[in-house]
C-alpha cells in the first residue's frame, strides 16, 4: 500500500524537523559511550483486550484453520447497507467448542448456522465467539455460515483510514470499492481476520443492479440473472489469499483483455475500466503492465498467481495490492499522482501505483507476514522493487538514485517493527528507510547474481505461505553467507540511523560506528580524495584508519549507496 506520500505536504517541516533530530541524535548517543545500549525511542503502548482480541492468537483461533470461503455479499447502494453470509470452511488443529469468528461492530451477525441449527454467539468488540453443541475433534472437517447486515464502516480518504468507498463517478453511476489493509477485512466481511491464516482458495458472489458490474478476486465464473432487475458475479479464486487482499469493486465498468509470456507460460491479463475511460486506460496501461510484469519476474521469479490471472480495477480511490485484482486509481499518469516521489526525474517515468502495487503480488501477497508488526515484510521489498524496475529499464545507476532520492521522505519517528500480538505496525519507514537497507545489502554482498538468486529464492521459499520476519532475515543471512542481523537490528528496531564517526588524533584517523544495535558492524566503503572505492569494516569501538598522514582531509564516504550519518571529530 502506499502510504507516506499523502505527507508530502508537509515535508519541508519534517526535513527540518529531521535535520534537528538527527543532530540530537549523534549528541546523544555520542554521550553514551561505545557501550551503551540506547533504548527503541517511542512511549511504549498500553494494549488492551480488544487489541489483543484482534492481534493475537488466542485459544479460539489457534484451534482452527481456514481452507475455504465462499462470500456472498449485496450492497445497497443508496443506502450504503450490507448484507451476506460467508461460508467458512475449517479443520480442527485442537479440539474445542468454541472459535473466534471477526466482525466489526457496525455489522451485525445475524446468525450462525451449523448444518440445520443456529449457533449461539457472543460478541465482544470486533470478535464474535461462536460457540458448538459439543467439543469438535481436532483433526476434524467443519463448517458455518455466517449471515450478516448493517451499515460498514466508510472510508473518508481511502486507502489510509479504510472502508467502503461509496462513490459515483462522472456520469453518476455507482462506483464503490472496498480498503481495509491494517485496520482489517472484517470491516465488511466476517472471517478469521489474521494474516496467518489464509483459506487454500476462495469463491466471491457479488450482488449488483443489472446495470452495473461487480469485480473481485480471481477469475470470473459465472454471471447470474435474479430477480428484481439484479446480477450475481461469481469470482473464483484457486490459490490462498490473504484476509485484506479480498475485494469488491463495483462500476459501470468494461472488460480489457491482454496475455502476457512470462516464465510459466501465457499469463492472462484483464483491466477492467469505467467505460469512459477504456481508450486512455488501454494505451497507458499498455506502456506499463508488461515491461513491470518483465522485470518483477526476472528480479523475484514467476508471477505467483497464474491460475487466478492479472488484474487491474479501476477504482475510486488511489491504489491497492488486492490480489489478481489490483486497485487502480492514478488517473494514467505516470509518477504518484503526476508527481516524482524520489525529486529525481527517475520517478515520472512509469506510472507508481501500476509498479508499487504489482510488486505486492510478490511481497505482501504471495509471501504475507504472519503479525501486521512486520509488514516491513511487505513494504520494504516492494518499495525496493521501484528501483529494481527503474534498473531493468534505466540502469543500475539510475535505480541507486532513485533509493536516495526517497531518503526526502523518511521520518525516523518510531521503530519499523510494529508491536506483535495486538495488529499494530510499526513507522511508514517501512518504505523508504526498510527499501535503502536492502540497497545498502545488495552494495554490501557485492554479488548481484546472488542477490538476485536471493530475492527469487524467498518467492520460491515462502510461495504462498505466511511467515514471520525473522525467517526472511535467516533466509537471506543463509543464502547470503553473511550475518546481516546487526543491519537488519539497527535500521528495523531501533530510530535512529547507525552515524560514522571519523576522529583525528595526532595526524591519524580512527573511526568506529555510533549505533543502538547491539554489536553493531557494518562495512561501509570510502575513498581518499577522487581515488577509488574502498571497503572498510569498522565496529562500535575505534579502530585505526590506514590513511596516509597528508591525505587525511580527504576523507568522504559513500552516502549515495550507504543512508548513514557521518560526524568528524577532533
Amino acid at each position: 500500500m502506499v502510504y507516506q506520500s499523502e505527507k508530502m505536504r508537509y515535508q519541508s517541516t519534517l526535513k527540518m524537523k529531521k535535520i534537528c533530530f538527527v543532530l540530537l541524535g549523534m549528541l546523544m548517543l555520542l554521550s553514551m559511550g561505545a557501550d551503551t545500549h540506547a533504548q527503541i525511542f517511542g512511549a511504549p503502548a498500553h494494549p488492551g483486550r480488544a487489541d489483543s482480541l484482534r492481534g493475537y492468537l488466542g485459544k479460539e483461533r489457534i484451534c482452527f484453520d481456514v481452507r475455504y470461503y465462499h462470500l456472498t455479499v449485496e450492497p445497497d447502494l443508496d443506502k450504503k447497507l450490507l448484507k451476506g453470509v460467508n461460508l467458512i470452511k475449517f479443520d480442527m488443529k485442537r479440539p474445542s467448542d468454541v472459535i473466534q469468528i471477526d466482525l466489526f461492530s457496525d455489522l451485525k451477525v445475524d446468525s450462525v448456522m451449523y448444518g440445520r441449527s443456529a449457533l449461539e454467539t457472543k460478541r465482544e468488540g470486533n470478535a464474535v465467539s461462536v460457540r458448538f453443541p459439543k467439543v469438535l475433534a481436532a483433526g476434524s472437517h467443519q463448517q458455518v455460515s455466517v449471515f450478516y447486515s448493517g451499515k460498514p464502516r466508510e472510508a473518508k480518504n481511502a486507502p489510509w483510514d479504510g472502508g467502503v468507498v461509496f462513490d459515483r463517478d462522472r456520469s453518476g453511476r455507482p462506483f464503490v470499492a472496498t480498503a481495509c489493509q491494517g485496520i482489517g477485512a472484517s470491516l465488511w466481511w466476517p472471517n478469521k481476520d489474521h494474516q496467518s491464516d489464509e483459506p487454500d482458495s476462495m469463491m466471491i458472489s457479488i450482488v449488483v443492479p443489472a446495470d452495473l458490474c461487480a469485480v473481485s478476486n480471481g477469475r470470473l465464473r459465472s454471471v447470474v440473472n435474479k430477480s428484481g432487475r439484479r446480477k450475481e458475479y461469481n469470482w473464483v479464486v484457486q490459490n490462498p489469499i490473504n484476509n485484506y487482499g479480498v475485494t469488491m469493486n463495483i462500476g459501470n465498468y468494461v472488460e480489457l483483455n491482454d496475455r502476457f509470456s512470462g516464465e510459466r507460460g501465457n499469463l492472462d491479463i484483464s483491466y477492467w475500466v469505467l467505460k469512459e475511460d477504456k481508450e486512455k486506460a488501454l494505451k497507458h496501461f499498455d506502456e506499463n503492465v508488461k515491461p513491470m510484469l518483465s522485470s518483477f519476474e526476472h528480479w523475484f521469479g514467476p508471477y505467483p498467481f497464474y491460475e487466478d490471472g492479472y488484474k487491474l480495477v479501476q477504482t475510486p480511490f488511489l491504489g491497492m495490492e488486492h490480489q489478481s485484482a489490483i486497485a487502480y486509481g492514478n488517473n494514467f499518469l505516470n509518477g504518484y499522482r503526476g508527481t516524482d516521489l524520489s525529486g529525481t526525474g527517475w520517478g515520472s517515468k512509469w506510472d507508481f501505483i501500476i509498479v508499487h502495487e504489482s510488486g505486492h503480488e510478490w511481497f505482501g501477497n504471495n509471501i504475507t507476514a504472519n503479525d501486521i508488526a512486520d509488514m516491513w515484510v511487505h513494504e520494504s521489498f516492494t518499495n525496493y522493487s521501484e528501483s529494481l524496475f527503474i534498473e531493468s529499464r534505466y540502469g543500475k545507476e539510475a535505480a541507486a538514485a532513485y533509493i536516495k532520492g526517497l531518503r526526502g521522505q523518511i521520518q525516523n519517528d518510531i521503530p519499523i517493527i510494529g508491536q506483535y500480538g495486538i495488529n499494530k505496525e510499526g513507522s511508514g519507514d517501512m518504505y523508504y528507510k526498510g527499501a535503502n537497507m536492502l540497497h545498502m545489502l545488495r552494495v554490501i554482498l557485492s554479488n548481484d547474481a546472488n542477490w538476485r538468486d536471493i530475492l527469487r529464492g524467498l518467492n520460491k521459499e515462502f510461495y504462498h505461505r505466511a511467515v514471520d520476519g525473522s525467517a526472511v532475515i535467516n533466509y537471506i543471512n543463509k543464502k547470503a553467507g553473511v550475518n546481516f542481523n546487526p543491519i537488519f537490528n539497527q535500521y528495523l528496531k531501533h530510530v535512529s540511523i547507525p552515524v560514522l564517526e571519523i576522529n583525528e588524533r595526532s595526524s591519524k584517523l580512527f573511526v568506529r560506528w555510533i549505533a543502538e544495535a547491539e554489536d553493531f558492524n557494518m562495512p561501509v566503503r570510502i575513498r581518499v580524495g577522487s581515488g577509488a572505492y574502498r571497503w572498510i569494516k569498522p565496529t562500535r569501538q575505534f579502530t585505526l584508519l590506514d590513511v596516509p598522514a597528508s591525505e587525511i582531509r580527504e576523507i568522504n564516504v559513500d552516502t549515495d549507496n550507504f543512508y548513514i550519518g557521518v560526524l568528524k571529530t577532533n
